[in-house]
């Protein structure tokens, strides 16, 4: 009898076991244009607060690090490629919406996704063909000639059937129909990886800046945010899924009107991020998030493994799973580096790594000196630069659960 319970239990067990094993893992993020943390905070977002509720709200924020090597303009690609690469602007090199020049070497999410899993599929839904030809690069040779499985988007070079207006009602008529082809893929298809791109609310605030105008716009993204949770709940509930959403956006407003962005005022850089996923990390609880933290993030949940030359240059930090160090300081003091950092763990070591070079930017290759190993909960690290005479410096902390960098450029 005793023999019959202990293999029951265990039979039990394994059948769970497998059963978590079994379930595939997907993620759709959807960037919502131009809307500020605080219209979030006070706008009748009941969809939104659905997903609230099953997992998380923050305030993130855009921009960079302000007043220094990696300000970022708060401008509307320049976000959405500082969330795909997890990088910000003087290493994607998208400083506007003209994206002249994106510099692959920084390599998105979906390109680094697929690499790993070529039989997974991707998506992207969107009002903006440059979104999928210049900042995911489709079919290009720099991006290793990635294309998307589901493209749905150039809507807004369909001026038949959605005609121009002067009120821009028919960008409104795009993003309804982008909402419906990405629900119902989700739904049918279920991507494995999945961006949608919603528009009109920037357009509402470029047009009427703070106003029932821009209220009104939120009203409807809240509707189609709706559907889509609706399409996810439907695959978790029928299929062996477990879905993430994110839903961000890529800028703020002006203080003044509401009706510009760009700078680096702190409503233009304040956003927020809305999740279902709840057990976010001590990280993410204590510290500042930053658009870049999608990217890690995302890479985490699918079990997608950076590769080191990505996790080296990366500028973010996941919000999901466990984080070592965060907070990095650098300043550099008479041939000196003097760091600083805050350890989340307690427990292991953290290596300090340097570099005098960055041709990692145009393909190459960085070589990184070892200057020390310190113990993490140290926090703190004092070293000598006189065997690396250089005017730019490279530095990384690498400890066992995350690494951050920073670069140190002197003036000549």
């Amino acid at each position: 009898m005793f023999k019959t319970i202990i293999c029951f239990v265990a039979c039990l067990f394994l059948s769970i076991a497998g059963y978590a094993q079994q379930r595939q893992k997907k993620v759709v993020y959807i960037i919502a244009d131009g809307i500020p943390a605080d219209v979030m905070e006070r706008a009748d977002i009941p969809n939104f607060n659905k997903i609230i509720k099953a997992g998380s709200y923050s305030r993130m924020h855009v921009g960079g690090d302000k007043g220094t090597y990696n300000e970022t303009p708060t401008i509307s690609a320049v976000g959405y490629n500082s969330l795909l690469t997890g990088t910000w602007v003087n290493k994607h090199n998208v400083p506007d919406n003209s994206i002249t020049a994106p510099n692959y070497n920084y390599r998105h999410i979906f390109e680094i996704f697929k690499n790993q899993y070529p039989d997974k599929k991707t998506a992207i839904f969107s009002s903006w063909t440059d979104n999928r030809t210049k900042l995911l690069g489709d079919g290009l040779p720099a991006t290793g000639n990635f294309k998307p499985d589901y493209a749905f988007d150039g809507y807004e070079l369909d001026t038949v059937r959605f005609k121009h207006d002067k009120k821009s009602d028919y960008m409104h008529l795009i993003d309804e129909e982008v909402v419906k082809q990405a629900a119902n893929t989700i739904q049918t298809s279920a991507p494995d990886l999945s961006w949608i791109y919603l528009e009109y609310t920037d357009d509402m605030g470029h047009r009427y800046g703070d106003s029932p105008e821009f209220d009104k716009a939120i009203d409807l993204l809240d509707k189609q945010v709706g559907k889509i949770w609706d399409a996810i709940n439907y695959r978790q509930k029928n299929f062996k899924e477990d879905w993430l959403i994110v839903i961000t956006t890529d800028h703020g407003r002006d203080e003044k009107t509401g009706r510009g962005h760009g700078g680096q005022s702190e409503r233009q850089r304040t956003t927020w991020m809305v999740s279902n996923y709840k057990n976010l990390n001590t990280y993410a609880q204590y510290f500042d998030l930053a658009i870049v933290d999608i990217m890690p993030s995302i890479a985490r949940y699918l079990d997608v493994k950076l590769p080191e030359s990505v996790t080296q240059e990366i500028d973010g930090t996941p919000f999901i799973g466990p984080v070592s160090v965060t907070a990095l300081k650098v300043n550099y003091i008479q041939d000196h580096l003097d760091l600083s950092w805050k350890a989340l763990e307690k427990q292991g070591k953290a290596k300090i790594w340097l570099a005098t070079t960055n041709d990692f930017k145009t393909g190459g290759k960085d070589t990184y000196h070892l200057l020390a190993e310190v113990d993490l909960s140290q926090q703190h690290y004092f070293g000598d630069l006189k065997n690396y005479p250089s005017a730019f410096y490279k530095i990384i902390i690498e400890a066992p659960s995350n690494t951050l960098n920073k670069w140190v450029m002197l003036k000549k």
